[in-house]
C-alpha cells in the first residue's frame, strides 16, 4: 500500500511541476541558446562546460528557424548555412517544437522556458537544458 501511495504521489509531483507554456513564452525563444546539461533516461546527467556551438532561433507567430553558430573570440557568432526550420505545434496541453530539414523531421516537447533557461526533451526521454550565453571576447 505504501508503494502505490509513493508512485501516485512521485506522479503527481511530476505531471503538477511541469511549466504551462503560454503563447507569451513562445518569444523567449528567440535568440542564442546554449546546452548547459543533458538528463539521459536513466537520471544520469552530462554537464557541459565548453561549447563549440550555440543554437539561435528565430521565432515569428509559431513558426521559424533554428541555427548552429559557432562563437568566435570577438564576441560575433560564425553562422552556417544550414537552418532547421522551426514550427511550434500545441497538442493535449503540450507545446512542441517540429523541426525539419530536407533531410529529416523530429519534434522536441518544451518542458520548460524563461527568459534566461530552456528545457526541452526529445522522443529518446533524453532532457536538454539550455541557458543564455555569455559572449566571448578577448580584452
Amino acid at each position: 500500500m505504501k508503494n502505490i501511495f509513493g508512485i501516485l504521489l512521485f506522479l503527481f509531483l511530476t505531471v503538477s511541476c511541469q511549466q504551462k507554456i503560454v503563447a507569451t513564452d513562445i518569444n523567449k525563444l528567440n535568440g542564442y541558446w546554449e546546452i548547459e546539461k543533458v538528463v539521459l533516461p536513466d537520471n544520469d546527467n552530462k554537464d557541459y562546460k565548453i561549447n563549440e556551438t550555440i543554437d539561435f532561433f528565430e521565432i515569428n507567430n509559431n513558426i521559424g528557424f533554428r541555427h548552429k553558430v559557432t562563437p568566435q573570440f570577438n564576441g560575433k557568432y560564425l553562422v552556417n548555412e544550414f537552418a532547421e526550420n522551426v514550427k511550434i505545434v500545441q497538442n493535449q496541453d503540450k507545446t512542441y517544437l517540429e523541426y525539419s530539414t530536407k533531410f529529416a523531421k523530429w519534434k522536441d516537447e518544451l518542458i520548460s522556458i524563461s527568459d534566461d533557461k530552456l528545457v526541452v526533451k526529445n522522443d529518446a526521454n533524453i532532457e536538454y537544458h539550455y541557458k543564455k550565453p555569455i559572449p566571448f571576447s578577448v580584452k
